[in-house]
Parts: C-alpha cells; sequence; structure tokens
C-alpha cells in the first residue's frame, strides 16, 4: 500500500483504546472495574467512631514511620478508615499458603485436584485472613494509640466495646475489599486485588506531590523536578527488567497418521523464564520484616517505664527507622535474599521436567528428566542474580533519591512504583488480549 492509500491513524494508544471502549463487553468490563474502585475510594473514607480526625493527622504528621504505612493504605491508615488495612491481611495469607502447599501434603493434594481443590485452598486463605486482619488491627490501633493518635482502645472497663467495634469494622472492611477484588477479577479488567493496591497507592500521590511542591522554596521545586527525572528513569527501568525473559528452546514430537502410515513431526517453542519471575513479593516480603523492629521497639518506649530499657528501644528504633542507612542496608539484603528464595520455591512447584517429558518435550542437547530440571535451575539462578541485584537497587532508591534531592516531603515508595508499572502493563495486556479476539491492534503489540 502506498502513502497516499493508507488511511489517517491516531496514535497507536488512543487507537487502541479507542478501540477496546467500542467494542460492548469490553466497554461493560472496564467501566465495571471502574465503578468498584469508586465503592473502593468511597469506602476508604469512612472513618472507625469516635475518631478525632484533627488528632489523628497531626499523630502522622510527626511520625515518619505511620507516614511509610499510609503510602500503602492510599491514605485509609491516616484517615483510620474501615479500609485502613487494605488488602494487606490477604496479600500475607495467600503468601502463606502458596508457601505452605508444597511443605504440607494436605493442601498439596488439593492443589492437584484441579479446580475445586484450587477452591477449597482459596476459601481456606479467606478463612486465614479473618485472624490474620484481626492482629493487624488491634496492632496498628494499639501503636496508634500510644503515639497519641486515639484513645479508649484497650480491653478494660468501657474500652472493651469500642475495641472490638473498631477491629470487627476493620476486618470486615478487609474482607469486603478482598470480595470486590475477586468481582473485579471474575467480571471486570485485570487483576482485581492488585488492581485494588495499584488505586490506593496511585490516590496517595496528589496529596505527597502536594506535599513536596508546597514547600515553596527555589531548592525544593529543584529537587521536586530531579525526584520526576529520577522516577522517570526507574519505572522506564522497570517496565524493562519486567519484560526482560531467557527463552529456552523447547521441542515436541508429534506423531501423526496418513494413510495408514505414522510420520513423526517436530515442533518448537520455548520455556519462557523471567529475569525478575518473583515480581513485588520480596520487597512486599521485605517491608514487612524491617517495619516489625522499628514498630515494636518505638512501642517499647512508649509504654515500658524501666529507663534502660526505654532507652535502648529509643536508640533502636531510631537506628532502624525508614530515615537511617542500616534501614536499607537490611531492606537490599532481605529483598536479595527473598528474590532467590520465592523463585526456587515457585520453579520447584511447577514440576517443569516433569510436564516436558510427559507431553514428549525435551531441550535440544539435554537429556529429559533430572539432567533437564538440573539445566533450567542454573539457568535461572543465574539469570536470578540480575532480577535480584535490581530489585534490592530498586528498593533502595527512596533513601538515595532523598538524600540527593533533598525533597523530604515526598516519599518515593520503590515498591509502590513496581506495583503500579506491573498491574498497569497486566491490566494492558488482558485489554489486548479482548482485542486481538477481535482483530485489533492493541496497546503493547
Amino acid at each position: 500500500m502506498t502513502t497516499s492509500q493508507q488511511p489517517s491513524r491516531r496514535p497507536q494508544l488512543l487507537q487502541a483504546g479507542y478501540e477496546a471502549f467500542a467494542q460492548p463487553e469490553v466497554r461493560r468490563k472496564v467501566l465495571f472495574m471502574v465503578a468498584m474502585l469508586i465503592i473502593f475510594r468511597f469506602v476508604a473514607h469512612i472513618p472507625l467512631p469516635n475518631v478525632d480526625t484533627e488528632r489523628l493527622r497531626e499523630t502522622f504528621d510527626n511520625n515518619a514511620i505511620l507516614g511509610f504505612l499510609n503510602i500503602f493504605s492510599g491514605g485509609a491508615l491516616r484517615n483510620l478508615s474501615v479500609a485502613a488495612l487494605g488488602v494487606y491481611p490477604y496479600i500475607t495469607a495467600s503468601i502463606i499458603m502458596q508457601l505452605a502447599v508444597p511443605l504440607i501434603p494436605r493442601l498439596q493434594a488439593l492443589s492437584q485436584e484441579g479446580e475445586s481443590g484450587r477452591q477449597r485452598v482459596q476459601i481456606i486463605t479467606h478463612w486465614m485472613t479473618v485472624p490474620l486482619a484481626a492482629v493487624q488491627a488491634y496492632a496498628q490501633l494499639l501503636l496508634i494509640q500510644q503515639l497519641g493518635g486515639i484513645s479508649e482502645i484497650g480491653f478494660g472497663a468501657g474500652e472493651a466495646l469500642i475495641t472490638v467495634a473498631s477491629i470487627f469494622s476493620m476486618v470486615a472492611g478487609t474482607m469486603f475489599l478482598v470480595w470486590l477484588g475477586e468481582l473485579i477479577t471474575e467480571q471486570g479488567i485485570g487483576n482485581g486485588i492488585s488492581l485494588l493496591i495499584f488505586a490506593g497507592i496511585v490516590a496517595g500521590m496528589p496529596s505527597l506531590l502536594g506535599g513536596g511542591l508546597l514547600t515553596g522554596t527555589s531548592v525544593a521545586i529543584s529537587g521536586f523536578v530531579l525526584l520526576a527525572l529520577i522516577a522517570i528513569v526507574l519505572v522506564a527501568s522497570i517496565v524493562w527488567v519486567q519484560e526482560a525473559q531467557r527463552r529456552i528452546p523447547v521441542q515436541y514430537a508429534r506423531s501423526t497418521i496418513r494413510g495408514g502410515r505414522m510420520y513423526r513431526q517436530q515442533g518448537q517453542t520455548h520455556i519462557p523464564l523471567r529475569v525478575n519471575s518473583a515480581g513485588m513479593v520480596p520487597l512486599i516480603f521485605a517491608f514487612s520484616i524491617m517495619i516489625f523492629p522499628p514498630v515494636f521497639f518505638q512501642f517499647m518506649a512508649q509504654t515500658v517505664d524501666v529507663a534502660w530499657i526505654r532507652t535502648a528501644s529509643e536508640f533502636i528504633a531510631r537506628v532502624l527507622s525508614p530515615a537511617a542507612p542500616i534501614y536499607w542496608l537490611f531492606v537490599f539484603l532481605l529483598v536479595m535474599m527473598f528474590s532467590f528464595f520465592y523463585t526456587l520455591v515457585v520453579f520447584q512447584q511447577q514440576n517443569l521436567a516433569e510436564n516436558l517429558q510427559r507431553q514428549g518435550g525435551f531441550i535440544p542437547g539435554i537429556r529429559p528428566g533430572r539432567p533437564t530440571q538440573e539445566y533450567v535451575m542454573r539457568v535461572l539462578i543465574r539469570i536470578t542474580w540480575g532480577g535480584a541485584i535490581f530489585l534490592g537497587l530498586v528498593s533502595v532508591i527512596p533513601y538515595f533519591a532523598t538524600a540527593l534531592t533533598g525533597v523530604q516531603a515526598v516519599q518515593i515508595s520503590a515498591a509502590g512504583l513496581l506495583i503500579i508499572v506491573g498491574v498497569v502493563l497486566d491490566t494492558m495486556r488482558q485489554v489486548e488480549a479482548q482485542m486481538m479476539m477481535r482483530n485489533y491492534e492493541g496497546f503493547i503489540s
């Protein structure tokens, strides 16, 4: 086709978005997803009963640890909303179940029973979420009370009813969000739980950005510009590493019968091994572990009357706070460790060599069975080094970015950026799959 014959086209991204929204089924899924996210944001602004919001905001403004926790709740924790816990207790339960399945024979048998078995594992995950949410709710309420944000939390006379009602409200909010997420997965576009986390992080960004810009000084504004450039480079790097993969060629021997004779045919495909197979899980593990010591020792410093214990607790809480270099060193090491741990656990669950051999597939030059398993393991460990080092660097970007730019009011959440990029890419792929079924060009291809 000559240039004069080519029809005028909008930019590919806008054209793909227009064509996606023009399809009734895709439009219905997208609008349903948006409606559920709007409901989520309404719920995130419903506070618990008997909460002084002004007093609560002053407490969060004066405590870096609470501000760090508030980022991932999309501001719901700062308002002490019924959705203050978000879906993180469910994510914790899901990770525990994922690690427990290969270790507990009963759960492993359930996971191999097809769809019904997976549904039962999912039910167990839901039940496990409830006590985890209750424990986390009480711990957060107790911490905020010790820091002066709220009062009347405990199980003494006159406090038990308020405490139980607050815990039940927060647990109910978490389970409601889990239900919303599963509705989005079933009837909308993308993974519902991931989209809720994405919406919470994005909702908290305007206040963070506004806090950085409203400082008013030229130094802060120039630092903010440099911070924005760092964020752009970081997002581009995340996209590049998330899409990077090592493709191991695989051949399949196929037999067909024609005219009473058997013919053998060779089909070729590949095994895509991602450089970052673990995704955002190592970051969640590392930050979940590292946020506990400063919270615990800060709680000890506020409650214990023994002088030397209070002094030691204050020192440890200060050394391990998110503003201290040693905190980020431990985060880097933990992210590296969990990247290998999670990748290898998931790889062992896949039984790749056994499944290949059962389907008649083999890697050219590698014997089937155990040699195939050992070969893929060596390749996976080699490329995981790159993914683990990258995730470790991503995890410590907030510390270096703050030190370089001098902008203290804006906190870059590297884990948040990774979640945002991953969710956007996954949602675009799902929209693209819907359009490709109708012979349209997608967002990525």
